[in-house]
């Protein structure tokens, strides 16, 4: 007697290449589909329209501090690889970026991480006594932009936890953990610049710039 397989078929007939059994085990798990894939464009098109690009710019500006744009170095590129680990995501559950750079701009999740004094990026920063804005007022908005992340990806692990769709979930927790450690090194960062309050991040600068320990696979492809 032949032995029973119960996962060999299913409601995606064989052959089929217009449908994903993937999807389909998530929407038996009541996963609305269509509504995670556009809400992970607008996260992922936040990490590289409102943080990578503009954390480049508030690096450049942290003029006179190293040891910030080191850590500002870290984030902007860990951003990055946050926007190339869920981006196949995105592919794999049906969907598509935006083929216009400025349409996928504006679905960002996040506000932009503009520079300040420049009226959201309208013009050159105000210089005023020569100096430009103050590292105090570019650390609040890099502080700013990482608890937006942090809100985002929570909802995107809430959306998925439970078992129903394990593989976005671990994406998704994978960078929420780098987000929260971001947002605890601008807590650090600021409170001492601005405040002149001790408030330990408990961590120590990555190895080498953008490491990203929790969403790159070093082992594995990941481009």
């Amino acid at each position: 007697m032949a032995r029973e397989m119960p996962h060999a078929t299913g409601k995606v007939p064989p052959g089929d290449v217009t449908q994903r059994v993937g999807i389909e085990v998530m929407e038996a798990r009541g996963v609305n589909v269509e509504e995670l894939r556009e809400k992970l464009i607008d996260a992922i098109a936040a990490e590289f329209a409102s943080t990578y690009y503009y954390y480049t710019i508030l690096r450049m500006y942290l003029a006179g501090h190293e040891d910030y744009k080191e850590i500002c170095e870290d984030a902007r590129l860990e951003d990055r690889a946050h926007f190339e680990l869920m981006t196949p995501r995105v592919y794999e559950l049906g969907g598509s970026l935006p083929y216009n750079l400025h349409e996928f701009a504006d679905r960002a999740g996040c506000p932009h991480a503009y520079l300040p004094g420049t009226d959201n990026g309208q013009h050159a920063p105000e210089m005023g006594d020569g100096k430009g804005p103050s590292a105090a007022d570019i650390l609040e908005v890099l502080l700013d932009s990482e608890r937006c992340a942090i809100r985002t990806w929570s909802e995107i692990c809430d959306l998925t936890a439970g078992g129903k769709d394990p593989r976005t979930y671990d994406l998704a927790s994978r960078i929420l953990n780098e987000e929260i450690e971001h947002e605890a090194w601008f807590i650090e960062l600021l409170s001492m610049e601005r405040d002149g309050v001790v408030r330990p991040s408990g961590h120590f600068r990555r190895g080498e710039p953008g490491e990203a320990p929790y969403s790159k696979n070093r082992p594995l492809y990941n481009p």
